[in-house]
């Protein structure tokens, strides 16, 4: 089962992040679909901030993890934010 992050090199060893734990690295960045995306923002016209459950129904309709749709939500609260 994918974990839906896509790595963006060919296997390569990536450096961890600044200021992370030793060991640790940082993922790769998620690439959504049109679709999840589409569904992602319709979603973000009716409600700006999302329950557990709505999040766990969203999460599992378009086959994302809950922390990438949490995710995905706080940074468009962030981009309307530096819009207004």
């Amino acid at each position: 089962e994918s974990s839906g992050y896509e790595s963006e090199s060919a296997g390569g060893e990536r450096a961890p992040a600044a200021g992370g734990a030793r060991g640790r690295q940082r993922r790769a960045r998620t690439a959504f679909t049109s679709e999840q995306v589409c569904r992602l923002e319709k979603t973000f016209q009716r409600q700006k901030y999302l329950g557990a459950s709505e999040r766990r129904k969203l999460a599992t309709a378009l086959q994302l993890s809950e922390m990438q749709i949490k995710t995905w939500f706080q940074n468009r609260r962030m981009k309307l934010k530096r819009q207004i």
